[in-house]
């Protein structure tokens, strides 16, 4: 069974998630910060009347790599009945992979080095991080920013 995924940049390493969570891709637009939310968290945006948390994948992945532009997107993906959107430099194709080509992330000991990492998976001759979309987004502090 083959899996679809939406490739997509942050500087310049390219990241996937599963295209089924994938609810819109929309232009980005400054947020409203919130107080008392993880720094990764860039505020809230409203998405035709719903409130709609916005994640840095930058700051996420815990690089700084300077702030949003109008040249940036917002992913926006569904992970149960949460909404959550990603901001990212640019959103780059869709991709079919078999999942058992997918490598497992590396890591230190009995811990992932990256713990939303699902794998890695060789793409067009370039390496793709695929990302645990439920791992990535479901901080404890970030339900409290909807």
């Amino acid at each position: 069974m083959v899996s679809q995924l939406i490739t997509f940049q942050v500087g310049e390493q390219v990241f996937a998630i599963d295209i089924m969570a994938i609810r819109e891709i929309r232009a980005w637009s400054p947020t409203t910060r919130l107080p008392h939310v993880p720094d990764y968290v860039a505020g809230v945006v409203n998405l035709r009347g719903t409130v709609l948390p916005v994640i840095d994948m930058a700051k996420r992945l815990g690089w700084d790599l300077g702030e949003p532009t109008a040249r940036h997107v917002i992913i926006v993906t569904r992970v149960g009945d949460q909404l959550r959107g990603l901001i990212v430099d640019a959103v780059s194709d869709i991709v079919t992979i078999d999942p058992d080509t997918l490598q497992p992330p590396p890591n230190a000991g009995s811990a992932p080095v990256v713990p939303f990492l699902q794998g890695l998976a060789a793409i067009d001759e370039r390496m793709v991080m695929v990302l645990d979309l439920p791992a990535l987004t479901g901080d404890e502090d970030l339900p409290l920013a909807a």
